[in-house]
């Protein structure tokens, strides 16, 4: 198997809501699993996400899991996740699914080097950026 790089996000107890809207956005199969199946015994944390995968028909792979009582939460600000290419139906699609509901930093719409950019926070807060070419 050839190396991969893909993100691997944090969150506080909204992980399983957060790669559910990804799946709605990006399709393809996601895998969920809780620190209860694992055998955590801290019961508030049962139904919490200790690790979930959503892999796309596209090739994306995007992990994530919640934090546990006791580990610092480290959210996603400092990153920034870009999707570009020159499909321009289909990031558009993304653009418009992951907008919805979150904050729109940089509107997407031609840049000075030609292409069509944009820059949102989604409803979870984790910063993408779609580039358009």
């Amino acid at each position: 198997m050839a190396t991969r790089l893909n993100p691997y996000l944090s969150f506080t107890d909204d992980a399983r809501q957060a790669m559910e809207f990804y799946r709605e956005v990006f399709g393809g199969t996601l895998t969920l699993n809780t620190f209860g199946e694992s055998g955590a015994p801290d019961e508030s944390i049962k139904d919490n996400i200790m690790h979930a995968m959503l892999e796309t028909t596209s090739g994306f792979i995007l992990m994530a899991s919640d934090t546990p009582p006791g580990m610092a939460h480290n959210p996603g600000s400092a990153i920034s996740i870009s999707l570009s290419g020159d499909d321009d139906e289909e990031l558009r699609g993304y653009w418009a699914k992951l907008s919805e509901g979150g904050r729109i930093d940089v509107p997407l719409e031609k840049q000075m080097w030609g292409a069509e950019f944009g820059m949102c926070a989604d409803r979870f807060g984790i910063v993408w950026m779609v580039n358009i070419g």
